[in-house]
């Protein structure tokens, strides 16, 4: 869930941490700070800062799926029986680790979701077995992706690397 905490106001520098461990959140605070011209230390304070304000949700690994095995990347509309099951539905969407991505939205579906599966008897095992089986799930439309155009973070500002 988006934190709801005050936003900062970000200067120049705090946009640019932002931007660079959007780009690659392996690096270093002293591979930062050098970029940025600011000690490491600085660095540090401001991405501590930057988490307590709800603004880094995560810093975490981008993982491969195909190269994992996981060679089906699916998007399914999830029609619900009534809205007011959402909470129920999400608590249960959460349990299954294939529904890497997941989105309560306005339109034909109540939750839209992203899902990776091995193949297409993984896919079928998890829309039967586990989605379908949860309750308040009206019925699901599946989209099988054929490739990733376009996957990337949104930069708050250009960084020279």
């Amino acid at each position: 869930m988006i934190s709801k905490k005050k936003t900062l106001d970000l200067d120049s520098i705090d946009s640019k941490i932002l931007s660079l461990l959007a780009k690659d959140a392996k690096q270093s605070y002293a591979e930062i700070g050098k970029k940025l011209f600011i000690s490491p230390g600085t660095v540090h304070v401001r991405i501590k800062k930057l988490t307590e304000a709800g603004l880094i949700k995560a810093i975490r690994a981008e993982l491969n799926y195909v190269a994992l095995g996981f060679d089906i990347t699916a998007f399914l509309g999830i029609y619900l029986e009534k809205s007011n099951m959402y909470e129920s539905v999400k608590t249960e969407l959460k349990k299954i680790p294939e529904v890497v991505d997941a989105h309560y939205t306005t339109g034909n579906y109540s939750i839209f979701a992203k899902i990776v599966c091995r193949d297409t008897e993984h896919l079928r095992d998890v829309l039967s077995k586990k989605l379908q089986a949860i309750k308040g799930i009206q019925r699901t439309e599946t989209f099988i992706s054929l490739e990733e155009t376009l996957s990337r973070p949104l930069f708050l500002a250009d960084v020279d690397e």
